[in-house]
């Protein structure tokens, strides 16, 4: 079984190629291609993960009236183009995106040339690549029950609920093996990161509490995203040795398995790992994605007690320090947040992914 997978910009694409890959590629022996841009995150963190990758030039439209939008949609032909000869080079059996306008080409070259497609979302509210992909995917996987309401009928009719496809790695971790491997002591470990291109507001609110408050009782991890590490390495004064500060967290699995809380933004993929684990956290909803959507995310993991949501037009450090000292200082809080988060999972999203997948190749 040969298989394109396509997704990008962000990790939040990225990684759940990376799940259903590693998910086809065990179990069911498949020959795996990626294809993207050289632009974004996935020309580094595909080949990272040992998969091959294609390169195609597309961007997104801008969301107002301006010519800029002809060399878009321009661009988006070209890319067709460029799609089928390498569909027709590879020859998959099915074809899958996972977000990001770069895989909107590509599902729509296969549509064209006959394969089966499928598209996922990971979002309740489903986005503009997904909408647009709709009507040329012959399944619209789905994570959440209600993103069902998003799209037209004829579209609602193809979606298959699914989840979010979470790595093996991610699911296969051991909490105390991973800490011995981080080195970490016995106190708290407490991880923050503000999605994989990082957050301005989260890291000054880190920069503030490192630098004035005492953090001693807790070891301490921040992914600033690459763009803001030199300022943020510069800013921050603390002399404690147990505060580490990456541009981007690499070992992501590692990392959050040593967990005891975990403090980011409230993106599905993120939520989806969060439950899987049984990591409580405190959620900081970003308010530049479409809809709203991050605070609909936070809200409900909030009822649900296993995290604590906290505004990104409030957060400061003090704010911050205070929402970690209070939930780390309590086990029994977090030992409750915890086990709520394992029982809203769902844990196997690559393997129902991959079901529909192969449903679809043996309807051709």
């Amino acid at each position: 079984m040969k298989v394109i997978i396509s997704g990008g910009g962000t990790a939040g694409h990225i990684n759940p190629g990376l799940a259903i890959a590693s998910h086809l590629s065990a179990e069911h022996q498949a020959d795996i291609l990626f294809i993207g841009t050289e632009k974004g995150m996935e020309n580094r963190l595909i080949p990272k993960a040992g998969w091959p990758i294609k390169h195609i030039e597309v961007s997104g439209l801008i969301r107002k009236l301006t010519f800029k939008n002809f060399t878009v949609i321009k661009q988006f032909i070209t890319a067709i183009s460029k799609a089928k000869k390498i569909i027709k080079e590879f020859q998959p059996d099915v074809v899958i995106g996972t977000g990001g306008y770069v895989c909107a080409p590509v599902l729509f070259a296969a549509h064209s040339l006959k394969i089966p497609t499928l598209i996922h979302e990971q979002n309740v509210i489903p986005g503009v690549t997904v909408k647009l992909a709709a009507k040329f995917s012959d399944c619209i996987c789905i994570s959440f029950a209600d993103t069902t309401k998003f799209l037209k009928p004829a579209y609602a009719e193809k979606c298959v609920l699914t989840g979010n496809p979470i790595r093996g790695e991610m699911l296969e971790g051991n909490y105390i093996e991973a800490r011995k491997q981080l080195g970490l002591d016995d106190r708290p470990f407490v991880v923050a990161f503000g999605g994989s291109l990082g957050a301005a507001r989260l890291n000054d609110a880190v920069i503030d509490f490192l630098n004035t408050e005492k953090t001693n009782g807790f070891q301490f991890m921040l992914g600033t995203g690459q763009r803001y590490y030199d300022e943020v390495k510069e800013k921050i004064k603390t002399n404690n040795p147990s505060v580490y500060i990456e541009p981007y967290i690499n070992q992501m699995d590692l990392v959050m398995t040593a967990a005891d809380l975990v403090i980011g933004r409230s993106g599905a993929l993120t939520i989806s790992e969060l439950c899987a684990l049984g990591k409580p956290s405190i959620l900081i909803p970003s308010p530049n994605v479409a809809h709203d959507h991050q605070t609909v995310n936070a809200k409900s993991m909030e009822n649900a007690g296993c995290s604590v949501m906290i505004p990104d037009s409030e957060l400061t450090g003090k704010r911050l320090y205070d929402a970690i000292t209070e939930i780390i200082g309590d086990s029994d809080r977090m030992s409750v947040m915890a086990g709520k988060a394992k029982t809203i999972a769902i844990t196997n999203g690559a393997e129902r992914i991959c079901d529909e997948a192969i449903a679809r190749i043996k309807k051709k």
